[in-house]
């Protein structure tokens, strides 16, 4: 029997189960603050999604319209949106250790990649942290060149993270 993992719109109650799965998963960047979470998704709940599987909130992805020239400050207590988006940033996504063989990830990308084409931003773009730019090259994502601004804002990601991007 085929493991069903059920994908819906984030809402305020899931930020404590995003928290433990922060916590779980990120060893090398330190996880987003509660202010954060609810900032973003405040900001932009459509793009934030949820993966359960059984009941139990087994990942998320946390995605923003946003400037492709500026992603998002890590950690920001507030967000607002862009004026004039032109890519959809996929800002965090995490799943537990437990729900990753039941391509959990995969699910989660696939909704983004879906939701992406429905806004036509014809772009989308990520920051590939804990040397996971292997994992987003699998969906087309590539590397791109940095400016000296955006290699000091990604420096708050902390060390060996790759700006990606994908064209739509």
């Amino acid at each position: 029997m085929q493991t069903v993992i059920d994908i819906r719109m984030m809402a305020e109650a899931d930020i404590p189960a995003v928290l433990e799965i922060q916590a779980v998963c990120y060893t090398e960047v330190t996880p987003e603050s509660n202010e954060s979470l609810h900032a973003k998704l405040s900001a932009s709940q459509p793009t934030c999604l949820i993966a359960s599987l059984e009941g139990n909130t087994v990942g998320y992805l946390i995605s923003l319209p946003w400037e492709f020239s500026s992603p998002p400050a890590l950690n920001a207590e507030t967000c607002r949106l862009p004026p004039s988006p032109d890519s959809l940033y996929l800002h965090d996504l995490a799943v537990t250790p437990s729900a990753r063989k039941f391509g959990t990830g995969r699910t989660l990308v696939e909704a983004f990649l879906a939701q992406l084409r429905g806004l036509g931003l014809g772009r989308a773009s990520l920051i590939a942290v804990q040397n996971s730019a292997p994992y987003w090259e699998r969906y087309g994502f590539r590397a791109v060149p940095l400016s000296e601004p955006l290699k000091a804002k990604l420096s708050t990601y902390g060390e060996g993270v790759v700006y990606m991007e994908l064209e739509a």
